[in-house]
């Protein structure tokens, strides 16, 4: 596997990748009605920013956004978003974009990286968080409409450099 970034060629295999995970409601808050172009006009990082993908071969496995997580006074921190198809998790995906945005971030002089928006029942990604050195910070109750479990609480999550 490795990690490279997204070029126009693989809208067609990240389309769904991402239109499965938001369709199933149970980790992002994305409109779970949008289309593929509205996921790519969201997903597609502007520079500074960048989308990458994740791919074994010339098959995605998984995509990640990262870049500022707010403009002006807080371009200083930065943010990344994960997608991992369904095929390939468990396999090391996700991890291996995490530690690729977090190397991302710290060359470029950010001073942490901060999720806005971690589904506090997504436990695979909080524990893998976790890990790689993140920490809650606050946490938003019942901010989430999960399909099975109802109104969860979204973790606001933070790994200072």
């Amino acid at each position: 596997m490795r990690i490279r970034e997204f070029v126009t060629d693989d809208r067609v295999q990240v389309w769904p990748v991402v239109g499965d995970v938001v369709r199933a409601r149970e980790t992002f808050t994305y409109d779970p009605e949008m289309t593929a172009d509205q996921a790519h006009e969201i997903w597609i990082e502007r520079p500074p920013g960048v989308t990458v993908v994740a791919v074994e071969g010339d098959h995605v496995l998984g995509t990640a956004k990262m870049g500022a997580n707010r403009a002006g006074p807080g371009a200083h921190v930065s943010t990344g978003s994960f997608i991992v198809a369904a095929a390939a998790r468990g396999r090391g995906v996700g991890r291996a974009m995490c530690e690729y945005a977090l190397a991302w971030a710290r060359d470029r002089g950010y001073a942490g990286m901060q999720f806005n928006a971690v589904v506090e029942t997504n436990r695979h990604a909080v524990e893998l968080y976790e890990r790689l050195g993140f920490h809650v910070v606050g946490t938003v109750p019942r901010a989430f409409a999960h399909p099975a479990l109802g109104r969860v609480g979204l973790h606001v999550m933070y790994c200072e450099f």
